[in-house]
């Protein structure tokens, strides 16, 4: 069946989706239970919910990717049965995951008509129309760039495109601002805007309330599989949005005392590393990085997605070798050592992709407990594994972080990803690490689940962990990190204290526009300049990145 074009604009009062008495079950849970939720036409309706909550369950039954055992679905006023997306995008429905679809060796163009071939051809009317629908929502997308090439944000405007090209008149956005920094979550709202301006509806789901605020008409709150509350943005808070969601107040990751001493932990000193890519060019990654971190002492690092902290981690954990340059752990050389004697070394790695790098999705829970550490206790003794500590510890870290499973015996699959996280969390801080390296620890999880995480990695550097934390929630950097450094291209850039630096200021910096130790300055305007040609204004004193081992 061929999509339908994008509609015309159409009244805000009209209904675009009517979910009725949605109810669907898994063994051992019941992941919605009941569910009424109505979308009115050219709206940005936000649905908000602790994980595990069911929102996921929910998009897949009306992105056609899961049955319901009960309810209706109504669209645009025709009640329908979805079997398959293919249904649910003839029915004008489309969906962004969190996690892009987009194949990298592929153009713009490639990806965007890929399956949908039949619409406008693979050529010039192909290209005439992904340009036009790019010019009518402001999306600004070039169709013959290789994905690859592209950030991020602009990877996301492909993928928006992408359901917009296929007839999307409900567009679903899972956690759409989980990698964007300020400037370009604002960027993304104004498209947003475009869009319901056209008469276009937008699910947004998001776990970052204060972002909800700005730009949903309506908000539906869903705990515990049913609806519990819907209200309207300018009738509440980011803290009555919490209590509605986890029963708590929002939580802050604000660090109030300092805990760095003097020991360092981990000493990382002009480290260089080059990767060759798809075209067979040899490229430098990591450019002479240097740093250390203290017993104590959160180091973070600020940087738009693709700039070397994905590298940076690899190099650190012995997935990737690199060229030259230092690794000291303690007191040990570990610059070529086995990832295996790292980990027993006494490092923890929260790893940025969940799925591909931290968990075995189709096993159970007691031997995902196991990965990463199978030659420690309670996984083995001397010589054999031992499966009734691994089962017993597993049930110790279900009930102390709060791991939403019918019991241990579970694949990670069938948990949320908020409760894959707390799983991995608490595998990783049961070995009492030295260093922890947490690479977006909080990506996708709800506040309940942020609370958990924010404090067991304060309490364990109260303890005199050292911790390497990577991530793009701008708050979360600033408010856990005791050091703040930028990377971009490769080089540790610029470098920031916590106690002043805003998220606006800091984000600029990721982009580029500035380099050596940022200061607050309220009332100036921001310099701006490019990572080679440095401008000297009282924004920028410089552009070498600080000494190794300076702290701020």
């Amino acid at each position: 069946m061929t999509p339908p074009t994008t509609s015309p604009p159409t009244d805000a009062g009209t209904l675009a989706v009517e979910l009725h008495g949605i109810t669907k079950r898994f063994p051992g849970v019941v992941a919605n239970h009941d569910i009424d939720i109505t979308v009115r036409r050219g709206t940005v309706h936000a649905l908000v919910g602790e994980n595990g909550a069911g929102k996921s369950t929910l998009m897949k039954i009306l992105y056609g990717m899961q049955k319901p055992d009960e309810g209706t679905i109504t669209l645009d006023g025709e009640q329908v049965s979805l079997s398959s997306p293919a249904d649910a995008i003839s029915r004008g429905i489309g969906m962004v995951h969190q996690h892009f679809m987009l194949a990298d060796n592929l153009t713009v163009l490639e990806n965007v008509v890929l399956g949908a071939e039949k619409l406008h051809g693979i050529g010039g009317g192909a290209r005439r129309k992904i340009l036009e629908i790019s010019q009518a929502y402001h999306l600004n997308v070039r169709p013959d760039v290789l994905v690859e090439e592209l950030g991020v944000a602009d990877r996301q405007r492909v993928e928006i495109l992408k359901v917009l090209y296929r007839g999307a008149r409900t567009l679903i956005l899972d956690e759409p601002t989980a990698v964007l920094v300020p400037q370009e979550v604002d960027a993304l709202f104004d498209n947003l805007r475009e869009l319901k301006a056209e008469g276009l509806t937008v699910i947004f789901i998001s776990h970052k309330l204060g972002e909800v605020l700005s730009v949903a008409d309506d908000i539906t709150v869903i705990r515990r599989g049913t609806t519990v509350a819907s209200v309207h943005p300018s009738e509440t808070s980011p803290k009555q949005l919490a209590e509605l969601m986890v029963g708590s107040e929002l939580p802050t990751p604000e660090t109030r005392e300092s805990t760095v001493t003097d020991t360092a932990m981990l000493r990382v000193v002009d480290l260089n590393l080059s990767a060759t890519d798809s075209d067979g060019v040899c490229r430098t990654v990591l450019d002479g990085i240097g740093f250390t971190i203290h017993k104590g002492e959160v180091l973070g690092v600020a940087g738009v997605e693709g700039n070397g902290q994905a590298e940076l981690v690899e190099a650190i954990m012995g997935i990737r070798d690199p060229d030259g340059g230092e690794i000291v752990l303690d007191t040990d050389d570990i610059s070529h050592a086995p990832t295996r004697t790292r980990r027993e070394s006494g490092i923890g790695y929260i790893p940025e992709d969940r799925h591909r790098h931290a968990l075995l999705l189709e096993s159970p829970l007691w031997e995902n407990r196991m990965l990463g550490h199978v030659t420690e206790k309670p996984n083995s003794g001397r010589f054999l594994l031992n499966l009734k500590g691994a089962r017993q510890d597993t049930e110790r870290i279900v009930r102390e972080y709060d791991v939403r499973t019918p019991g241990i015996e579970v694949t990670a699959a069938s948990l949320s990803g908020g409760n894959q996280q707390k799983l991995i969390v608490g595998r990783e801080m049961s070995h009492r690490p030295k260093l922890l390296i947490a690479a977006h620890p909080t990506r996708g999880v709800d506040v309940g689940a942020q609370a958990q995480i924010w404090d067991q990695i304060r309490e364990a550097r109260r303890e005199g962990l050292a911790v390497l934390l990577i991530s793009a929630d701008l708050d979360e950097l600033i408010g856990l990190s005791d050091t703040l450094r930028v990377m971009y291209r490769g080089r540790l850039v610029a470098d920031a204290d916590p106690a002043t630096i805003t998220p606006e200021e800091l984000g600029s910096a990721m982009t580029g526009a500035a380099s050596g130790h940022l200061e607050h300055h309220p009332e100036s305007p921001e310099s701006v300049q490019d990572d080679e040609h440095v401008q000297d204004d009282e924004h920028v004193q410089g552009n070498e990145a600080p000494e190794d081992g300076e702290s701020r």
